[in-house]
């Protein structure tokens, strides 16, 4: 008996992960990858999108059943003069904070004091763009635009 799945579907070829079809469903992707200091392509600015990723090593984009998407920064302190022990995490977590609010902040993460962020949503984890900037921006902008409207009137 043959059974169909609306999700996606993936093969395995010499130790790569290959997408076969990309249906937009309701699993979420996150993306994957370590780096410390200089080395590797986990660390920020983090340039990739979701086609980039595919052909770079080190660096995946897998699904993620929770639909929360991890980031981890360890190290790179107050007294630190350079990245060189700054190391830099994306993941899929397990589960999000208990409100459902997406969120950054220094936390104790595998007995380490480390700034982790969560996120929702599909590849959340890499760059923000503007399209996911805080309303906060957008409620303290209004007002301005209302200021430089009205002096335009008159």
């Amino acid at each position: 008996m043959l059974h169909l799945c609306a999700c996606s579907t993936f093969i395995f070829k010499r130790g790569k992960q290959r997408k076969l079809n990309n249906k937009q469903g309701l699993l979420r992707r996150c993306y994957q990858c370590r780096s410390r200091g200089e080395l590797g392509s986990c660390k920020d600015p983090f340039t990739f999108n979701a086609t980039d990723v595919e052909q770079e090593p080190g660096v995946a984009a897998i699904p993620c059943a929770s639909g929360w998407c991890g980031k981890v920064i360890e190290g790179g302190g107050t007294y630190a003069i350079d990245d060189y022990d700054l190391a830099v995490q994306r993941m899929c977590v397990q589960r999000g904070p208990d409100d459902n609010m997406d969120r950054c902040a220094n936390t104790i993460y595998n007995y380490k004091k480390v700034y982790m962020c969560f996120c929702q949503g599909d590849l959340c984890n890499g760059t923000r763009s503007w399209s996911s900037a805080p309303p906060m921006i957008i409620i303290l902008i209004l007002p301005l635009l209302g200021v430089l409207l009205q002096r335009f009137r008159t």
